[in-house]
């Protein structure tokens, strides 16, 4: 064990002895009353059939790992973007390349995950839709580990799941001003309210309009969002929502793809950048602007007392235009030098610049049908869940790409001073229509019938699951179909004193489109996980407690050390072990959340994997004192560990980095409530990752930002 391994090991063991001391302290007068065991459960979010896991099953009950951000939580902790919505996950690295506007980078357990919204996959492809906005969601959940048994293909590293804010009865309305660093302005608007006398119809409109510039020169993050719902109740057992979501953002990328000289190593004369967030894109030329419109069906009928039946439908598409210069990382003027012989710029910090053209677009139809049932046989209760669910996505990327802005054919015209930026405008129109790639339209239909049980024997839980699907893949030259069967299964104890121990097993699977060298069919990538652990309710005062160690290993993977020569084209494995420890405790005035993980994820060449912190740990706390009626108060830090990228002949080490968080709240009234949050309150510089590649990326820097919402 390592020196930072112990570290965080006994960090973990302090957190867990000071809480739990807390918790022993309380006095018996803390647990009285049913209510306060209620608001226990809800401590961690609120379940639905649309949630991750399709199913109202309690989560101290499920053999499985599962992280919760509601609404107020991403508001306390001032989280801007869906990326920030993770990082006070264990396990979760929210912020993978730095600070971003193109997508949010979230990895879980080691491996990128896709994204959900309302139990339906929202997000397929690269850069070709808008990024979701976190005011449009009601929580955020993040299901950690294989989850083909429920949503068909998909990373080993789970999934995350967003639920939209959907008509309430009895629910008010807001609007939240807010401005904050970089002059960003931002309006949310949610109106929520029956729309008709006998409350069969309840409406709710979620509005959302941004302007703002960014930590990077020259780089804005501006959008409109309009997400209207309307839900309509026949009667007390039947509920049908529709949801619109239309957004329009013109933006740009913030990631600039810094080279390693001058940020996470020196120059050759020993210094660094002055400026590790330096625009390399050309102004004029740059931009990411993206449009996505969808239309969500939510549907839900109990039959009987123990009978119902859920459907989401969802139709969505997106495209986005993107135009990006960056840097070629390749050593400043050593790489010129390199190529003509000669000086050709003064120091090493000028570099070559790529130059990129893309036009993407998909399209998705989606529906996933699911009965859920609860019955006896004999002392055995059951809970089962049954679903069918289909989904068609098309996707169409098209591009012309510069490399090197013509470097490489000894025109340096293009290239950029990093420490003294001055921009030269891009190549004419003309070449990149001239390298223009039209690339064929790829659609993908995956077909998937799924069913699982929760058996309940006395104080025994029992989780059953398998999942067959069946995937076509044609990419306009090839078709492929693939069908695989996916399972699961998990037991858990709950003893009296709120202690349940579990273990669990889940696969996953993910298509691979292509032929090995004998000509045969590519088999689907396949997860495995094994998890074992404890979840503690507590019973003295309203919170809940999560120690998990998963075993993940990723099979069928490109063969190891790339050699041509091998028959078999899929002999790679990775693997990813590590421990989490997270839970939520509420003693009245004073609040916490807190989360420690460790994580060893290696490729099929044994080498660490890029961008995947080895460790993360966090701690939130909310104080509101009864004797200031109004005043909130928040306080958070932020551990990130280093990270490593390799190959055999480069290897990068990121340094870890700790950040702390403050939110400072006020509720003048009934109706007016004034926030202010400060992200990175130090302003520390710190680096997020960096790639053998010959690439950086800075992380997010200060960020303060205060709100004004009115309630009615």
């Amino acid at each position: 064990m390592n020196t930072h391994q112990i570290r965080i090991s006994a960090l973990s063991l302090a957190v867990s002895a000071s809480l739990l001391f807390s918790v022993n302290a309380q006095t018996n007068e803390q647990s009285t009353n049913d209510e306060r065991e209620i608001e226990k459960v809800e401590i961690v979010g609120t379940r639905s059939p649309f949630g991750a896991t399709k199913t109202n099953t309690p989560i101290v009950e499920l053999a499985r790992t599962i992280s919760i951000e509601t609404s107020l939580d991403l508001k306390q902790k001032g989280a801007l973007n869906l990326a920030q919505s993770a990082t006070y996950m264990a396990g979760v690295t929210g912020e993978s390349y730095g600070y971003a506007t193109r997508v949010d980078s979230i990895s879980s357990r080691g491996l990128s995950i896709p994204r959900y919204r309302d139990s339906i996959q929202e997000l397929f492809g690269s850069y070709n839709s808008t990024r979701a906005e976190v005011y449009t969601m009601e929580q955020v959940e993040l299901l950690k580990g294989p989850a083909s048994v429920l949503y068909g293909q998909g990373s080993p590293g789970g999934i995350m799941n967003y639920v939209s804010k959907t008509p309430t009865i009895g629910k008010g309305s807001e609007v939240v001003l807010s401005y904050g660093t970089f002059a960003r302005t931002q309006l949310g608007v949610d109106l929520n309210g029956s729309l008709s006398d006998d409350d069969k119809w309840v409406g709710r409109f979620v509005g959302l309009y941004r302007d703002a510039d960014s930590q990077v020169d020259y780089v804005t993050d501006d959008t409109q969002v309009l997400m209207p719902s309307v839900s309509f109740l026949p009667t007390d057992n039947t509920t049908l929502t529709l949801i619109g979501l239309f957004q329009d953002t013109n933006s740009d990328t913030a990631a600039q793809f810094i080279p390693v000289e001058g940020t996470l190593l020196p120059l050759p004369d020993g210094t660094y950048l002055p400026n590790q967030d330096v625009y390399t894109g050309e102004p004029g030329f740059n931009k990411f602007d993206t449009q996505s419109s969808q239309v969500t069906l939510l549907g839900e009928h109990l039959i009987n007392d123990s009978t119902s039946v859920s459907f989401t439908a969802l139709w969505r598409d997106g495209e986005a235009d993107y135009h990006q210069a960056w840097a070629t990382f390749t050593g400043g003027t050593r790489y010129l030098n390199a190529f003509v012989g000669v000086p050709i710029a003064p120091t090493d910090t000028f570099v070559p610049r790529t130059f990129y053209q893309a036009d993407n677009t998909f399209e998705q139809h989606a529906i996933d049908v699911r009965v859920s049932k609860q019955f006896t046989t004999g002392k055995i209760e059951h809970e089962l869940l049954a679903g069918v669910q289909y989904q068609s996505v098309d996707t169409d990327a098209n591009s012309a790409y510069y490399a090197g802005g013509g470097a490489l054919q000894g025109d340096f015209r293009y290239i950029l001073d990093l420490a003294n930026p001055v921009y030269t405008g891009a190549p004419e129109q003309a070449i990149f229509d001239a390298i223009y790639n039209d690339s064929p339209e790829q659609t993908v239909s995956d077909t998937g019938l799924y069913l699982s049980d929760q058996i309940s024997v006395e104080n025994w839980r029992f989780t059953l699951g398998l999942r067959h699907d069946r995937v076509d893949n044609d990419t306009g030259s090839t078709t492929q179909d693939d069908a695989k069967t996916s399972y699961s299964a998990g037991v858990l104890y709950r003893f009296e004193n709120g202690l349940s121990p579990y273990v669990s097993y889940a696969e996953s699977f993910e298509t691979v489109v292509g032929l090995d060298i004998n000509g045969k069919q590519l088999k689907p990538e396949e997860g495995r996980q094994y998890e074992a652990g404890i979840k503690y309710e507590l019973s003295a005062i309203p919170g809940f407690i999560t120690l998990a160690y998963y075993d993940i290993e990723v099979s069928n993977l490109p063969n190891p050390n790339s050699l041509p020569v091998e028959a078999a084209q899929q002999q790679g494995v990775a693997s990813f072990e590590g421990v989490e420890l997270e839970g939520r405790l509420d003693f009245g005035e004073l609040s916490a959340q807190f989360a420690l993980s460790t994580l060893d994820a290696k490729d099929p060449n044994g080498y660490a994997l890029s961008a995947q912190p080895d460790s993360n740990g966090s701690l939130w706390l909310n104080y509101a004192p009864e004797a200031l009626a109004g005043l909130r108060v928040g306080a958070g830090v932020r551990y990130v560990g280093e990270s490593v990228s390799e190959n055999g002949l480069i290897k990068y080490v990121t340094p870890s980095y700790t950040l702390g968080d403050l939110m400072f709240a006020y509720q003048l009234s009934e109706r007016l409530d004034l926030q202010l949050n400060i992200r990175n309150v130090t302003d520390k510089e710190y680096l997020t990752s960096c790639l053998y590649r010959g690439d950086c990326f800075p992380g997010v820097r200060r960020t303060v930002n205060a709100s004004v919402t009115y309630s009615f």
